[in-house]
């Protein structure tokens, strides 16, 4: 028989191996660990479920990353076209992060299409006001930092500890950011002072027609 006490040590490692991939992320993201996280994100919501805390089917940042999660999970191959460029690669911008994980909107729209039906219309929108777009183009990398703070929020919350190296800057930044009043999320918002911001991620993906 499967115990509560079973059920919160399951979401433990779940939770710990999506901070260790997150980690990896942000630290040396390419195509392996972005579809390693999505897929860690959608075991993460599962075990916080079973547990009975919860879900996150409400969040905007969940919902958008598992539209993508289940397009890339039966057609893998299209995780070729997503294009992971650090910052300092492209012509002087301002961001908040050190990377950009950029997806062409035909990827997202196909996505959407294939949600259920009695899900699309409220996945659309929560889709589309997690990402952010800029024309052609949409930066997946903001939605993944804001629903690691949502992530954090939910475990602080349900005093759910976790001891993973990678998961220990976590709550110091966070409390640091609580005492000197500054947002746990971001906007993502890219700006270029050399081109509109379209034109410079457009032509990343200029190889892909």
């Amino acid at each position: 028989m499967i115990t509560h006490e079973d059920k919160i040590n399951a979401l433990i490692s779940s939770s710990e191996r999506l901070f260790r991939l997150y980690f990896k992320q942000c630290t040396a993201p390419d195509l392996d660990t972005l579809f390693n996280f999505l897929n860690a994100l959608h075991s993460f919501q599962d075990k916080f479920e079973k547990a009975g805390l919860g879900s996150f089917y409400e969040v905007p940042e969940f919902i958008a990353l598992k539209t993508i999660r289940n397009l890339f999970h039966h057609h893998v191959e299209l995780m070729s076209e997503v294009r992971i460029i650090p910052a300092q690669d492209l012509p002087p911008i301002n961001t908040d992060l050190l990377y950009l994980c950029l997806v062409h909107r035909r990827l997202i729209e196909e996505a959407l299409l294939r949600l259920p039906k009695n899900h699309k219309a409220q996945g659309e929108a929560m889709t589309k006001a997690a990402f952010n777009w800029h024309g052609e183009i949409i930066d997946i990398n903001p939605c993944i930092f804001n629903f690691m703070v949502e992530a954090y929020e939910q475990l602080r919350r349900n005093d759910i500890e976790l001891s993973t190296e990678e998961f220990e800057g976590f709550p110091s930044s966070y409390t640091y950011e609580e005492g000197n009043g500054y947002s746990h999320k971001i906007t993502g918002t890219l700006f270029c002072h050399a081109s509109s911001i379209e034109k410079v991620l457009e032509k990343v993906f200029s190889p892909i027609k």
